[in-house]
């Protein structure tokens, strides 16, 4: 199954280098450049826009 993995490179949470690999081999990794943990509640309309492109993909 697909997965898309969303991940900001300023999270100071799940760094960046700690998540990358965590999934299974169907992913697709989309990386945003300066966003922070919680970016879909602080980035809305980037992430949504990102979503909607893997889905219709």
């Amino acid at each position: 199954m697909p997965v898309l993995v969303m991940h900001g490179d300023d999270d100071q949470i799940v760094r960046y280098a700690a998540a990358n690999g965590r999934t299974g081999t169907e992913r697709t990794l989309k990386t945003y450049e300066g966003f922070p943990h919680g970016m879909p509640t602080t980035q809305a309309d980037t992430i949504n826009a990102g979503l909607l492109a893997f889905v219709r993909s």
